[in-house]
């Protein structure tokens, strides 16, 4: 049988409205409180779009309703084409419409270690200041489905390095740095403008992560000698000013971790003797949630205090 062009007259944009919200809740109890039906009503709309589509278009099963790959495929832009025209019937700039002084909005951004040392000061300090209502989370992008998170809002951003990223993803540059090598002061062995041979004959403090773009830096350390195995390791970031304080141990580091930790750790860094790719830091939000006056706020927030 051959396909028949679905024109938006043949459609009740209620039905649509259904679909968003069994998509993002996978429960069809949870959708009829948010959308004040009954269940019955909520699985009979759910009915008459499966009948217009020609496709179950979600799944009962153990972990709620999944959807079908169509279903899949039409999530994004059916989320957007109502989010247009709520835009379009109300007629208003979405960011103007943000109250920033009396917002209760809880945001919650994925990042790593390394980068709440980084960005929670400055960030704290700036919502402290302009918006002490807003209360902002962090978390690990590793410790969860970051896809499916972004895809319901329930995280606004993500900051990092990701190499592989899904298209419904915007993105932006926040900034790129440097590694360096950083060791206690008044180190025995390490001086600026390090050697090669004082640098591979130190004790090593290694970060075992396995995420991108960390695992390619232990990568090349590996090339050149420096064996994680016959060294010392941690999985985190944040614990590398303490021990480095109190070792003659050396490490690693994004340049920026080094600049912040410096002064109150004690601590001196500087360029290594080996050649190591740049650190790239990009901010990531979900395309569906791109005209959201909060996370509009919380984006330029984010370009404002941390892009070159």
């Amino acid at each position: 049988m051959g396909w028949s062009l679905i024109e938006a007259k043949d459609i009740d944009l209620n039905l649509l409205i259904v679909f968003q919200e069994v998509f993002q809740e996978r429960q069809i109890s949870s959708v009829a409180r948010k959308l004040n039906l009954s269940q019955p009503a909520v699985s009979n709309a759910l009915a008459r779009l499966r009948k217009t589509l020609n496709d179950e278009l979600f799944v009962r099963t153990s972990f709620g309703m999944q959807p079908t790959p169509l279903a899949q495929q039409l999530a994004d832009p059916v989320a957007l084409a109502l989010r247009q025209i709520t835009q379009a019937l109300n007629q208003q700039d979405q960011q103007e419409s943000f109250d920033v002084a009396g917002s209760v909005r809880h945001f919650t951004i994925a990042m790593t270690d390394v980068g709440e040392v980084y960005f929670m000061p400055v960030l704290i300090e700036h919502c402290r200041r302009h918006a002490p209502q807003v209360q902002i989370s962090t978390v690990r992008a590793s410790s969860v489905d970051l896809m499916a998170e972004m895809e319901t809002g329930r995280i606004a951003l993500a900051l990092g390095a990701f190499d592989e990223v899904s298209g419904a993803l915007y993105h932006r540059r926040l900034f790129q740095q440097d590694y360096v090598c950083m060791y206690r002061e008044n180190h025995p062995t390490m001086k600026e403008g390090i050697s090669s041979k004082a640098f591979l004959n130190a004790g090593h403090l290694i970060v075992s992560s396995k995420e991108s773009p960390y695992d390619k830096i232990n990568q090349v350390l590996e090339k050149n000698g420096v064996n994680a195995a016959s060294h010392f390791s941690v999985p985190h970031f944040s614990a590398l000013p303490y021990i480095l304080a109190s070792t003659d141990l050396i490490a690693i580091v994004p340049q920026k971790l080094a600049v912040s930790a410096a002064t109150p750790f004690r601590l001196a860094y500087a360029k290594p003797p080996l050649k190591l790719p740049g650190l790239q830091t990009n901010m990531f939000w979900h395309r569906r949630f791109a005209q959201d006056g909060g996370l509009i706020w919380l984006r330029n927030v984010m370009t404002e205090l941390f892009a070159n």
